[in-house]
């Protein structure tokens, strides 16, 4: 069942809004007499309930360490008859991209809920919870402020998008359940709505010729900078520099990885102008895990 992703400035409220959600959800579920609903269970995954610390964000491999432990505490719980409610900064698109890949193998699917407040306001909030000892360090909060990489619509890992502004006293609900659980999932869905499965040979074409090229680039790369301990390598036509770790990739990792990617996305069509940006983002998030 679905994953709802959390995902906001830090002290932007974003626990209040899971919270609001998981009583919504369970007052739902404990209310329905339909069987499908009745046996769903709900989980709340947060750095709090992984015990993680808000200093790792002040450190590179501590915040890696981190983002993979709540990944993978995410892909262990989902499933049919489970609602993972994924509470994070979430504030690389990379990231939601790999969480909505995780949905997607899952077959389940997933929504963005961007917990909407102004700098200013995150920045009054974090002061307080700092006079409590609860907040961010202050230089780690600013980094995280600049470094956020807000939801964007035209993504389609971020759709559906709800956004929550912070003088909204609820979530929307309603629509929130309707678009990943409602009844409306039940309706056979009007053709113009439905992704159409791709079958062309075209679109396969593209999509192996598209992620060979990117694999060509990282081998080329490596080679002309042979100890020089990973680095950023700019792709053609992608608007993110691709990642490599201080370790050379291997052929046998990047094709298995590239594999694992078409396996990912041959059955529904990406615009071709997105493949090596997606791939790119893919292997970003693959290839780091560990550093």
């Amino acid at each position: 069942m679905p994953l709802i992703i959390i995902s906001g400035y830090p002290s932007s409220g974003k626990t209040q809004r899971a919270e609001q959600l998981l009583e919504d959800f369970r007052s739902r579920i404990q209310g329905s007499s339909n069987a499908r609903i009745a046996r769903l269970k709900v989980h709340h995954i947060s750095d709090q309930t992984l015990g993680l610390s808000r200093t790792i964000y002040g450190d590179v491999r501590a915040e890696k360490d981190g983002r993979a432990a709540e990944f993978s505490a995410v892909e262990r719980v989902l499933g049919r008859d489970d609602i993972v409610v994924a509470d994070g900064l979430n504030y690389i698109k990379g990231y939601r991209y790999q969480l909505y890949c995780a949905a997607k193998a899952a077959s389940t699917p997933s929504c963005i809920v961007h917990v909407g407040a102004s700098m200013q306001t995150c920045r009054e909030i974090n002061t307080r919870l700092r006079a409590e000892d609860d907040g961010y360090p202050e230089e780690i909060f600013e980094d995280l402020l600049r470094r956020y990489e807000e939801p964007n619509d035209g993504n389609r890992w971020d759709r559906p998008l709800f956004t929550v502004l912070h003088d909204d006293s609820i979530p929307p609900f309603d629509a929130i359940w309707d678009a990943i659980i409602g009844e409306a999932k039940t309706v056979k869905p009007h053709q113009a709505t439905v992704l159409k499965p791709a079958t062309a040979t075209d679109y396969l074409y593209d999509l192996d010729r598209l992620t060979q090229d990117v694999l060509s680039l990282v081998l080329s790369y490596q080679q002309n900078h042979a100890g020089e301990g990973g680095g950023q390598m700019p792709v053609a036509d992608v608007s993110v520099l691709l990642e490599l770790p201080l370790s050379p990739v291997s052929v046998p990792e990047l094709q298995r990885l590239r594999r694992q990617f078409i396996a990912l996305n041959r059955q529904h069509r990406l615009e071709k102008n997105r493949i090596k940006e997606l791939f790119v983002l893919f292997l970003n998030e693959q290839l780091n895990k560990d550093t």
